[in-house]
């Protein structure tokens, strides 16, 4: 089962410390150490209104 309000507060403490964005190299370390898929972390972005840059496939600039 996953935690979404812990997947969240990581988000929202891994932005803070990219400026409000979340890099995208860092959204995948996230998902690593949470052990969720990615699609979990990008969905907490989402839901806190925080930005994925840097994607390493170019799809977020």
């Amino acid at each position: 089962m996953i935690d979404r309000q812990a997947v969240q507060a990581a988000v929202k403490e891994a932005a803070a410390e990219h400026g409000g964005r979340l890099p995208c190299a860092v959204a995948q370390e996230l998902a690593r150490r949470l052990q969720v898929p990615m699609r979990e972390v990008g969905r907490a972005a989402d839901e806190l209104k925080i930005k994925i840059i840097q994607c390493q496939l170019g799809c977020f600039e």
